[in-house]
């Protein structure tokens, strides 16, 4: 009787690794396309096809395509979401101009740690009350903060290695696939740079700067395929709309934050209790910060002229297209249980099926398309073109030397180009 349960014990772990193993070596693999697109300055020549028209969708597109993660999710567990949106939106914009404690605008720059410790006190309240004792799965995953036993099954250190799950297994097939996902990140990351620069009231980033930024993310997913992290590197859409909510855009604590991660990162227990937060509390978080990101997208058409015709199509097409294909891939997937491109060559429908999941990506294939194929020269000062082509280069504007240049005298190795 007890065989079954020993021999599933046996494959499980073996499976586990073998997964990881295929994953890192895939990652491996695929941040190449990063590392040799973004410091060959590839990247930074085929941004010179990109103008505010263009931007303004996919940025945008970089937002809304993550609309699932928010009031969909949020209403898992409405009596935990619901309070942790109105207690943000209340505390970062009616109440930020009071200030408690002499001259410190708390509400403004601390909304999100004072609002999550709140309604997280509350979860806990309602978990430990029963008051999800009887209630369905669905609400029992999204809002009880002791599922899983998490805090208790967790150990206390654990310190990653490279190669930790033993040396990677690469596929051709398992590597194509990574890319497709590469691209995906890679055209998401641009739209995120743009957006941060316009919160940061910082010039939009030159040509060399986007290429230097795809490039060090090839780099740090490498380490991840080496570090067996079971994802990659890409930039954090949250964080850039954390940027507008907060106003705090000091490249000085980013680092500071980066080295407090990466001390209780070997902290198992520390890392427990942060994913025992159920997931409606960030939703709440997600529909205020990628809302702000969609808003900066569009902000950038204040540069084009919109009594065009040719502008409203491409802004239109593109923003619905952008969201209506993705939509339609996850659908087909759903009903059918495979992509849309289905074909023998599993490599090669992994690839396209991602591609057309990604919203940004298919926002930016049809805004480059048309905004570069219509009426180019009769309409380059209504695309913005004019405004926009001198951020082109590092020494275009003086300002970019304060806005992008590398900390601890870095530029020595990685002089701007």
């Amino acid at each position: 009787m007890n065989a079954p349960n020993i021999s599933k014990w046996i494959v499980i772990p073996f499976r586990f690794l073998q997964t990881m193993r295929a994953i890192q070596g895939a990652l491996i693999v695929a941040s190449s396309i990063q590392i040799v697109l973004g410091y060959s300055q590839v990247w930074g020549l085929f941004s010179r096809f990109f103008s505010p028209l263009g931007m303004a969708p996919v940025v945008g597109l970089v937002g809304l395509g993550l609309i699932q993660r928010g009031f969909p999710a949020l209403g898992n567990c409405v009596e935990i979401g619901i309070p942790m949106l109105l207690l943000v939106v209340g505390l970062s914009q009616y109440l930020k101009h009071v200030r408690p404690f002499r001259d410190i605008p708390i509400f403004e720059r601390f909304p999100v740690l004072i609002c999550v410790t709140i309604v997280w006190i509350y979860s806990v309240i309602l978990t430990a009350s029963g008051a999800y004792r009887h209630k369905p799965t669905i609400t029992q995953n999204s809002c009880r903060t002791d599922r899983a036993n998490l805090i208790s099954t967790a150990p206390w250190f654990m310190f990653p290695y490279p190669l930790q799950w033993g040396p990677p297994t690469f596929s051709a097939g398992h590597s194509f696939a990574m890319m497709s996902a590469v691209i995906v990140s890679m055209v998401e990351s641009t739209g995120a740079y743009k957006a941060a620069s316009r919160l940061a009231i910082a010039t939009p980033p030159p040509a060399y700067v986007l290429s230097r930024g795809i490039g060090w993310q090839g780099i740090g997913i490498l380490l991840d395929g080496l570090y067996g992290t079971g994802t990659g590197s890409t930039v954090s859409v949250e964080n850039v709309g954390l940027l507008g909510l907060t106003r705090v855009g000091s490249r000085r604590v980013v680092q500071i934050s980066a080295g407090f991660m990466i001390f209780f990162s070997t902290l198992g227990k520390f890392g427990a209790v942060f994913a025992s937060i159920p997931f409606p509390i960030f939703a709440a978080l997600y529909c205020v910060l990628f809302g702000l990101v969609a808003a900066v997208g569009i902000s950038f058409l204040q540069f084009t002229n919109m009594n065009s015709m040719r502008n409203l199509i491409i802004t239109g097409l593109t923003l619905f297209l952008g969201i209506s294909v993705p939509q339609f891939s996850n659908q087909y997937w759903t009903s059918s249980h495979h992509g849309p491109v289905h074909t023998n060559a599993g490599w090669f429908n992994a690839f396209l099926n991602t591609i057309f999941s990604s919203p940004a990506t298919v926002g930016l294939i049809v805004a480059v398309l048309l905004d570069n194929t219509l009426e180019v020269e009769r309409s380059k000062k209504d695309r913005g073109m004019p405004w926009w082509v001198k951020f082109r280069t590092f020494r275009g504007d003086n300002r970019n030397e304060e806005f992008y240049t590398l900390p601890f005298n870095l530029n020595r190795f990685f002089p701007p180009t």
